[in-house]
């Protein structure tokens, strides 16, 4: 992986890890990544931190249908959850494909430079 899109991702995998909306497993899966970086288990590494990172992003829609749904509710609150879902379909509107939590919007940063990481 070139340097500059190395140094780029590191710096977003930990501001993804310290964001509050960022799931354990992808925590977990970008510190393993993170240990990896510059070892001959970073190419492996970096498969799997891509596939973590691609299960947890969140579609819009999805993000829409759950907290439209009871279990949306019962997690968030009917208050936060009814605000949730009008932003997503509000986002949606404007053209958004994903949820843009803080953990979401990093991990869209980092996939964009998929195709760079895995050369």
């Amino acid at each position: 992986m070139d340097k500059k899109v190395l140094d780029y991702v590191v710096e977003k995998t930990k501001e993804l890890m310290g964001t509050a909306t960022c799931s354990a497993e992808a925590k977990a899966a970008a510190q393993a990544w993170l240990d990896a970086v510059g070892t001959a288990a970073e190419a492996e590494e970096t498969k799997k931190y891509i596939a973590e990172l691609e299960g947890d992003i969140m579609p819009i829609d999805m993000l829409i249908d759950f907290s439209e749904s009871d279990a949306g509710k019962a997690y968030f609150g009917a208050d936060t959850a009814s605000g949730i879902a009008a932003h997503g379909r509000e986002i949606k509107a404007a053209g958004a494909k994903f949820c843009d939590c803080p953990a979401c919007a990093v991990v869209a940063e980092i996939l964009e430079k998929k195709d760079e990481m895995l050369a």
